[in-house]
């Protein structure tokens, strides 16, 4: 399946998903995105920072839709292609050779939302 096809399914399922939460009125996924909601609100670090902290965090634990939809949301939030990569190479650190398997996902997702490092040509 190629890599655009697969991003957009799992944006596409975890958005069914959540949907599905929703109108099941699940008190305890309603306490999960009030908690994400104070997480990722500015701060004494701002968004963006949290951001990039969940990338790595993502790449540690190999959770490939965390990955998609943090590095979505720094990149909307003004995070450069540089600052995430950064936020990659420290899950590597953090997680070591089988982290290496989640940064090619995370270089992936990152293509797909057009990041590109400064002064790339195409």
């Amino acid at each position: 399946m190629p890599e655009t096809n697969r991003l957009e399914e799992l944006s596409k399922r975890r958005k069914k998903a959540h949907a599905r939460l929703l109108t099941l009125n699940s008190r305890v996924y309603q306490g999960f995105l009030e908690m994400e909601s104070a997480a990722f609100a500015d701060g004494a670090l701002p968004k963006k920072q949290k951001e990039l902290i969940a990338i790595g965090i993502s790449v540690v634990k190999d959770c490939e839709s965390c990955m998609q939809w943090h590095i979505e949301q720094a990149a909307a939030s003004g995070a450069s292609f540089e600052e995430i990569f950064e936020a990659v190479e420290v899950g590597i650190e953090m997680g070591g050779g089988p982290a290496t398997v989640s940064a090619r996902f995370a270089l992936e997702v990152m293509e797909s939302v057009a990041l590109k490092p400064s002064g790339a040509q195409d």
